[in-house]
C-alpha cells in the first residue's frame, strides 16, 4: 500500500470507471463542435484579481473557496474555480475579438478548485465542459446554447433533469430592484455576514441555501416584477425560441447564480435525483464581465456542465452507456517466434486502427487468456511454433467461443472484416 492518498475532497479517475468519464465530456462536447465551438484551454491557474473583480469580491467562491497563494517572485495567484473569466481573458489577450468573427465561440474541459466541505456531488476538484460566445447581444445565442446543453443531456440518455430560467435584468433595471431588496433584507433577523453581504450584493442572499434564511425570504421581492421593457422583451424571445425547439423548461423567479457577472439570462439544469447537490450545471449571459477586466464591451453568455455530477445523474437513473470496448483484439503468443510476429500483427492493427493489446509478460496459455477474457477483446489471437509452421494462427470468437484457423497475412484483413 503506497503511504500517499488522494487529497481531502478530490479523487482519481481509473479505468474501468474513467471511460464513462471520458464518454460525458464526449457527449457534452459533441454538439458544441457541430454549432461552430472551437476548442480552447487556459492555464489551470491565474491572477487572482481576474477572479476576484470577475466572479465577485462577495461571493462564497472568492471570500471562502478559492486557493490562492504567493509565488516566489510575489505574484498573486488562484487555482480557477470556475472557467468563464479565464476563457475571456484568454480570448481577450489573443484578441479573438478583433478577427471580425463575432460572436467568438469556444468550448472547454478541464478541471477547477473550490475548498468546500467535502461530500457526494461537492468536491476540491472536479471537472467540467463549458461554452462560451463573446461578443454578440442576441437572444438566439442564449437560446441555442441551452438547447445544446439540453441535446447532450438527452445524447446520454438523461431524463429526469429540469431546466429552470430567469432574467437578472440589465445595468437600467437591477439597481432599482436591488434597493428594493436591500430595504427588504434590512427588516429581517441576519447575522451580521449576511448582513454585510446585503450591502454588497443582496443578490447573494437569495441564493443562501440555509433553511433560516430561506424561510424569512418567502415574500422577497422578485426581480422580474422589476424588468424594464428592454430585459422583458429580450427574455419573452429566449423563452420563446427555447420553446420553439421543443425544449422544456421551468420560470424560476428566485433563480440568482453564485457568481456576481450574471446579467439577463440565467439558467440552471438540476436532478432531483442527487440531493442536496441537485446543480449538474448552469450559466446564464455576462454582458459587463469584459469590462470588469479591463476590455471592450463584449457582451456574452455560457455555460458549465458537471461532469462528476453528471456521472452522479446517470447512475441515479441507472443509465448505462453503451462504451466501447478498450480492446477489439487480443494476441497470446506461444513462444519467442510467436511473440516476435504476433507482436508485429499487433503494431500492425493499430495502425489500421483496430484496439488491439498484446500478453506481456511471458505468461503461460491458461494465464494470457484471463488477461484476454479480462480485457474485453471480441477475438483473441493465438500462436504457436506448430500453428506458425504451418503458416496460420489461431482465431478465438471470445463470445461464440468458436475457434478457425486463419493464414498469418491474413490477419489484418479477416478482423477489419469481422469487426467492420
Amino acid at each position: 500500500m503506497s503511504t500517499f492518498k488522494a487529497p481531502k475532497g478530490t479523487y482519481d479517475l481509473t479505468p474501468p470507471d474513467s471511460a464513462t468519464y471520458l464518454a460525458v465530456r464526449e457527449a457534452i462536447a459533441a454538439p458544441l463542435r457541430d454549432s461552430g465551438y472551437g476548442y480552447i484551454e487556459t492555464p489551470g491557474f491565474e491572477n487572482v484579481e481576474l477572479f476576484a473583480r470577475g466572479v465577485g469580491e462577495s461571493t462564497d467562491i472568492v471570500t471562502k473557496e478559492m486557493y490562492a497563494f504567493e509565488t516566489k517572485g510575489g505574484d498573486k495567484l488562484a487555482l480557477r474555480p470556475e472557467g468563464t473569466a479565464s476563457v475571456l481573458r484568454a480570448a481577450l489577450e489573443a484578441n479573438l475579438h478583433k478577427a471580425g468573427n463575432l460572436p467568438v465561440k469556444l468550448w472547454y474541459s478541464g478541471s477547477y478548485y473550490r475548498y468546500e466541505r467535502p461530500q457526494k456531488g461537492r468536491y476540491r476538484h472536479f471537472s467540467q465542459v463549458g461554452a462560451e460566445a463573446i461578443g454578440a447581444e442576441d437572444p438566439a445565442l442564449d437560446a441555442e446554447l441551452i438547447i445544446l446543453a439540453d441535446q447532450a443531456y438527452r445524447s446520454l440518455g438523461l431524463r429526469d433533469f429540469r431546466i429552470l430560467l430567469n432574467s437578472l435584468g440589465d445595468k437600467e433595471c437591477r439597481p432599482v430592484y436591488r434597493a428594493a431588496l436591500q430595504e427588504f433584507l434590512r427588516g429581517l433577523d441576519l447575522d451580521a455576514d449576511t448582513l454585510r453581504r446585503a450591502d454588497i450584493n443582496p443578490l447573494r442572499v437569495l441564493d443562501d441555501k440555509r433553511p433560516e434564511v430561506q424561510k424569512q425570504l418567502t415574500d422577497a421581492p422578485l426581480l422580474r416584477d422589476y424588468l424594464c421593457d428592454g430585459c422583458k422583451a429580450y427574455h419573452e424571445e429566449v423563452r420563446e425560441l427555447v420553446t420553439a425547439a421543443g425544449v422544456l423548461f421551468e420560470d424560476d423567479p428566485k433563480l440568482v447564480r453564485g457568481l456576481d457577472y450574471y446579467t439577463r439570462t440565467t439558467f440552471e439544469f438540476v436532478h432531483d435525483g442527487l440531493g442536496s447537490q441537485s446543480a449538474v450545471g448552469g450559466g446564464g449571459r455576462y454582458d459587463g464581465l469584459s469590462e470588469m477586466i479591463g476590455g471592450p464591451a463584449l457582451p456574452s453568455v455560457g455555460w458549465a456542465l458537471g461532469v462528476d455530477r453528471t456521472v452522479l445523474a446517470l447512475e441515479a437513473e441507472g443509465v448505462e452507456l453503451d462504451l466501447p470496448a478498450a480492446t477489439s483484439v487480443f494476441a497470446v503468443p506461444l513462444g519467442e517466434e510467436a511473440r516476435r510476429v504476433l507482436f508485429a500483427k499487433v503494431t500492425e492493427l493499430r495502425k489500421n486502427g483496430v484496439a488491439a493489446d498484446f500478453a506481456y509478460g511471458g505468461k503461460g496459455l491458461k494465464g494470457a487468456m484471463k488477461n484476454a477474457n479480462r480485457s474485453g477483446a471480441r477475438y483473441t489471437i493465438v500462436a504457436g511454433e506448430r500453428d506458425l509452421a504451418e503458416g496460420v494462427v489461431q482465431l478465438k470468437d471470445m463470445e461464440s467461443g468458436e475457434q478457425s484457423a486463419i493464414g498469418v497475412n491474413e490477419i489484418v484483413a479477416e478482423l477489419e472484416s469481422r469487426l467492420g
